[in-house]
């Protein structure tokens, strides 16, 4: 009886999740904030409350941000992010003052405490690889030329979880100094052992596991991303930076196999994880912290734009090109929910995760209108000059022409 009920509660889920997923298709947006709202409905205090199945979703999501990671580590190569690193580090120095520094301080406002700050901190900071991937591209702006400046600031937020979360999880487990910093040390190590080996070796490693029968390769390399994560969750260094590892260990013809091999389960597991979340964030929780969300919001909308108007102007970007790379960045989404929820897990804050499940909704839903209306929107807010508008660039060659020769032409 106890199976009957499992598979009735999780099949409306999944089902739930599918008509959601194709809802957000139609309207264009990203389906992460319909989940975290199926969750909400399911979860305690929702309008269905589930029983015989959120033991397994608990499951589902843990597997969920493992495949997240996993996949992201598989866009990069260790060349890549080594020469993300030298390039843009200024930008990635200027993306953590103004989009961490909101975060801490509005913990710190709300009393909730130096360890409270470093979890909002985080959930303020990181952009979402994912939403935004998908916004460029439904946009068609993935061939622009501020494209690689956006797409630098996210791989060096990736890159800097590698070490942001093994602190955060030290500082949730209560480790002390000491024990916390050979958290970071192991962590800080293991990053830079991957980054060798796969420079140097990553060709060797993914001939070993390659394999023509997809079922082979799904089985070795899912196998082996769930043992890594474990034995870095076991270390404390956190199981996202284990599978985010692997990824980048994984170069060539297999990660592009294992990538379209493994998106299906990622993109089921990881709206499990969104609906978990959910599922933990009681409703009636929500309303009190909405004040501060919309103020976040709104600091951190401001900040996310000048971070990418900077970079892209560090790049020699026009000016339309470096509001539509601010604009881009808005998005928060999955990083900042897998962050808050280890807060959640570990009891930080009562309110933290309901402020975070505000803060991403509010965002996910924001960050692709930003994306399409920053750079118009700030093209007709500039004053124009006293002579009337200045054109951007010089006049097309046409204009130079008499009206026969443009005939000729």
């Amino acid at each position: 009886m106890h199976s009957a009920v499992f598979l009735m509660e999780f099949g409306a889920v999944v089902l739930a999740l599918g008509l959601l997923g194709r809802f957000a298709v139609r309207v264009r947006l990203s389906p992460i904030p319909l989940y975290l709202l199926a969750g909400l409905a399911f979860g305690h205090g929702g309008v269905v409350p589930l029983g015989g199945s959120e033991e397994f979703i608990e499951v589902g999501a843990e597997i969920g941000v493992v495949l997240l990671l996993l996949l992201l580590g598989l866009e990069y190569t260790a060349g890549d992010l080594v020469g993300h690193l030298k390039v843009h580090a200024p930008a990635g120095v200027v993306d953590f003052v103004l989009n961490a520094l909101p975060g801490a301080a509005a913990a710190l406002l709300l009393g909730w405490g130096p360890v409270a700050a470093v979890v909002l901190a985080g959930v303020t900071w990181v952009s979402s690889s994912g939403v935004i991937a998908k916004v460029l591209g439904d946009l068609g702006q993935l061939g622009n030329r501020e494209t690689p400046v956006i797409l630098s600031v996210l791989v060096l937020e990736d890159l800097a979880m590698a070490v942001y979360l093994p602190i955060l999880t030290a500082l949730l487990a209560g480790a002390g100094w000491a024990a916390g910093g050979l958290t970071l040390a192991i962590a800080l190590a293991a990053v830079g052992t991957v980054l060798l080996v796969a420079v140097r070796y990553g060709r060797v490693i993914s001939r070993f596991i390659s394999s023509d029968d997809p079922e082979k390769l799904l089985l070795v390399v899912l196998g082996l991303t769930l043992l890594v994560a474990g034995v870095a969750q076991r270390l404390q260094v956190s199981a996202a930076v284990g599978a985010f590892l692997v990824g980048i260990a994984l170069s060539g013809e297999v990660a592009e196999n294992t990538h379209h091999l493994l998106m299906p389960l990622r993109d089921l597991f990881a709206a499990v994880f969104f609906v978990f979340f959910g599922l933990n964030t009681d409703p009636a929780t929500i309303p009190p912290v909405l004040a501060p969300a919309l103020v976040l919001v709104a600091a951190t909308v401001a900040t996310k734009v000048a971070t990418g108007y900077w970079a892209a102007r560090r790049a020699g970007i026009g000016e339309r090109g470096r509001w539509r790379a601010g604009g881009a960045l808005v998005a928060r989404g999955e990083f900042s929910i897998v962050i808050a929820g280890l807060a959640v897990s570990s009891g930080v804050e009562p309110s933290l995760g309901p402020l975070a499940t505000a803060y991403v909704l509010l965002l996910v839903v924001l960050g692709p209108l930003a994306a399409r209306f920053t750079e118009p929107l700030a093209q007709r807010l500039k004053a124009p000059s006293p002579d009337g508008p200045v054109p951007e660039g010089p006049p097309p060659l046409t204009s130079y022409l008499t009206e026969s020769e443009k005939t000729t032409s």
